[in-house]
């Protein structure tokens, strides 16, 4: 069996699966304590093991708001920035460092040093830090991926000088060359590592105690999974780990080769995101945080700040729907109303109150009336109601065409529409989350597409967490002339025997072996999977009219997976 958890802003889902069956044996739903995540997922692993042995459980499989959460509410101590930029411009300020120091040094394109790091502006750089509180240290080089000896440099001086402090080196937090991108993938790596880390240990603790045993993965924004232990290293993957998982669970549960967009309505947000011919589509940029681009690979999702629980008011005479969330809807004694209280209303939801819900749209009926109506003229419930569902839907469908203006740009997506010979927008709406049973249909009829509401939709994020699998990548650098090659998420640099025989199909066996090294090292069972070569990028090296070596840029990866459950959309 597997357990799949989804710790959501509203809601911490839970399921059960029969990993030999393909069955959905047991589905659960529980408040999320937003100040203690830790005691929604017990109280939802309580429940779904209730009455099981857990022996039985193969893997636990998590998706998680916590680095979502630890950022949005700036729960983290200050970040002090160490960069050294070499020849060329500066990085964008990152909003989440609290001072930043530029210092001298520098490492060229080929990993070799052109400029020393002086120890005297290190030191200074510190000293000031210091007095300001600072404790976490981000150091990132330009070329770092290429050659990190300066940034380890740096790192031995703060360690002398203030061996508690934590840093954090650009080389281990981000493999590509964008320097600003991998700037804000170090930084928030030092502002959310402890945080994280703490839960993380925490999650580990509880399922020890309820005896579980099993591997515990956590979902990435890329759909592919990582052992809980090793994410700690790397917690800003996880960010977009839930829309993830919402992606992952309504591919899951319906036809596998559908092309649609997935719309998953939660109570704080929707997320939306697009699957062409079966698959999701890759963001080119990587996940944005703050208007700061990472390099944490992603799905291309789109975040729209309305659900199910979002403050529903009168203003100027008009039904608004506002971007917060208060607190739950007012049929389970929330404090304002919310589109699932007007859902309640129409008869178009199962949770809560029904006569909790009608006395909060009484409240806006009373101030719509006494905004656009004369002196004791009604509006019935209903109508406020159909006016709050209406309202919602305009959000979600401008938020859908805004998106596929927005996914016109992604070259994955002009490359389908390229191999379908016709330009096409997708016709199927796929509605997972707690309140797509009530709006889905009314946003797909507004955009003349087909609704899908799969079975176990509103349970789908926590589906998709327990269906996803493993994920290896790898970047590897060879430069035949200087003899050298690097594997960027390991932080090795090897020699290249025989140096100037190494052609091709050499280079793409090294990655191979090293793919196959990883998986071993993240405790991944078996065969890691297809690999895919999905970057092979070769440069020549001439000097002297004559052709030296080359440099031989790869990036092998295994590609994600799921399982189809019984229960779903038939193809």
């Amino acid at each position: 069996m597997i357990i799949g958890i989804d710790v959501g802003g509203t809601f911490t889902d839970a399921v059960l699966l029969d990993n030999r069956m393909g069955k959905i044996l047991n589905t659960v739903k529980v408040p999320t304590r937003a100040n203690n995540l830790l005691v929604s997922l017990e109280q939802a692993l309580d429940a779904i093991l209730d009455g099981v042995d857990p022996g039985l459980i193969q893997r636990v499989n998590l998706s998680t708001t916590i680095v979502t959460n630890v950022l949005a509410e700036k729960n983290y101590s200050p970040v002090g920035l160490l960069i050294i930029p070499g020849p060329g411009l500066l990085p964008p300020p990152v909003v989440f460092a609290k001072k930043t120091a530029v210092l001298s040094g520098a490492i060229d394109h080929r990993g070799r040093v052109t400029a020393p790091v002086k120890p005297d502006e290190v030191t200074a750089a510190i000293n000031e830090f210091h007095s300001t509180g600072i404790a976490k240290v981000a150091v990132i080089g330009k070329f770092s991926v290429r050659n990190h000896s300066q940034e380890l440099e740096v790192d031995q001086i703060i360690r002398t000088k203030f061996p508690q402090w934590k840093v954090e080196m650009g080389h281990r937090c981000g493999s590509q060359l964008n320097f600003p991108r991998r700037v804000v993938n170090t930084v928030l790596t030092a502002a959310t590592k402890e945080s994280y880390g703490g839960f993380a240990r925490a999650v580990q603790e509880a399922l020890t105690r309820r005896k579980l045993t099993a591997p515990v993965m956590i979902l990435k924004a890329d759909g592919g999974t990582l052992p809980l232990e090793e994410s700690i290293a790397a917690p800003v993957e996880t960010i977009f780990s839930g829309p993830a998982a919402s992606v992952l669970g309504a591919l899951s549960l319906t036809n596998p080769a559908k092309t649609g967009v997935v719309v998953d309505i939660g109570g704080t947000t929707t997320d939306l995101a697009l699957i062409l011919s079966g698959r999701p589509l890759m963001s080119s940029k990587g996940v944005s945080v703050a208007d700061s681009l990472t390099q944490v690979r992603s799905f291309a999702i789109t975040a729209l700040p309305v659900g199910g629980d979002s403050h529903v008011c009168v203003e100027n005479g008009k039904i608004v729907v506002r971007p917060e969330r208060l607190g739950p809807a007012a049929c389970v004694g929330g404090p304002v109303p919310t589109p699932t209280d007007a859902l309640k209303v129409l008869g178009q939801a199962t949770i809560g109150s029904a006569d909790l819900a009608r006395q909060a749209l009484k409240t806006l009926a009373r101030d719509k009336a006494a905004g656009t109506h004369a002196a004791g003229d009604l509006i019935s419930v209903e109508e406020v109601a159909r006016e709050i569902i209406a309202a919602v839907c305009q959000l979600i469908k401008q938020g859908i065409e805004d998106m596929f203006r927005a996914w016109q740009e992604e070259p994955a997506y002009r490359v389908w529409e390229l191999l379908q010979e016709i330009p096409a927008r997708p016709k199927t709406i796929i509605g997972v989350g707690g309140g797509a049973p009530g709006l889905v249909e009314h946003v797909a009829g507004s955009l003349g597409c087909r609704a899908v509401l799969p079975p176990h939709g509103p349970v789908a994020n926590a589906i998709g967490a327990a269906v996803a699998k493993p994920t290896v990548r790898i970047c590897l650098r060879a430069d035949t002339d200087q003899g050298l090659y690097h594997i960027d998420e390991e932080g090795y640099q090897g020699s290249l025997s025989n140096r100037q025989s190494w052609d091709e199909e050499d280079m793409v066996n090294l990655a191979r072996t090293w793919v196959n090294k990883r998986a071993e090292r993240l405790g991944i069972q078996g065969d890691p999977g297809s690999i895919e070569t999905t970057c092979h990028e070769i440069f020549n090296l001439v000097r002297g009219h004559m052709t030296v070596g080359a440099i031989h840029h790869l990036i092998l990866e295994t590609p994600w997976q799921i399982s189809h459950f019984v229960g779903g959309e038939k193809p």
